[in-house]
């Protein structure tokens, strides 16, 4: 199965007022740990940017994409690297999620046939389309919303046909739910290194 890896990285940071991105956890940079977790199960990699440039590190074997509708958001970005990839099936992430796990993301891609997505919900209010897998059969869902200035992935999923992996579930692979652990605030890069270095945690 041809699977294509989508980071979204055309953020502002504006919260941390700096490239999240680049940030070290356990000596790693975000970027890279997303990377490292995704390439197990990919064959190909996109990132989204704001102009389509690497203003992150040298990643030979990713293409980089600029926002096909700039300052669209998460749902822009989706879209980017959805009409980029040459591939049907797809996982979407954010570049500032350090502890994705391979395990978590191959189940999920494996729940797909048969849906337009599959995106896991932690509570029955919060659900993570940043940390999902997506069909080409979103494309032309996604567009119309865009161009009607929707964007709300919320009500994108709402006119697709989802598979929601649920809190439990995604436990058996993650315990902890350290997938959807994402870095907004300085708060949180300092909670994310203790996290890596933590021995209980497993995690390098």
């Amino acid at each position: 199965m041809e699977l294509t890896g989508i980071i979204l990285a055309g953020g502002r940071n504006l919260r941390l007022g700096r490239n999240k991105a680049l940030e070290k956890i356990g000596g790693v940079t975000v970027i890279e740990r997303v990377i490292n977790r995704l390439t197990p199960i990919i064959n190909q990699l996109i990132i989204v940017t704001a102009d389509g440039k690497n203003h992150l590190i040298p990643v030979s074997s990713a293409r980089f994409k600029a926002d096909v509708y700039p300052g669209k958001g998460p749902l822009g970005g989706i879209y980017t690297g959805l009409s980029a990839s040459h591939t049907e099936l797809n996982i979407a992430v954010a570049c500032d999620m350090p502890f994705l796990s391979t395990s978590l993301l191959k189940h999920m891609v494996e729940l797909i046939p048969g849906f337009d997505a599959v995106v896991p919900r932690t509570r029955e209010s919060l659900f993570e389309p940043l940390h999902a897998v997506y069909s080409q059969t979103c494309l032309p869902v996604i567009k119309n919303h865009l161009e009607l200035e929707q964007l709300s992935i919320r009500a994108f999923l709402a006119e697709v046909k989802v598979r929601y992996i649920e809190e439990d579930e995604c436990r058996q692979y993650d315990p902890e739910l350290l997938s959807f652990f994402n870095m907004n605030r300085q708060a949180d890069l300092e909670r994310a290194m203790k996290i890596a270095g933590s021995k209980q945690s497993g995690i390098i």
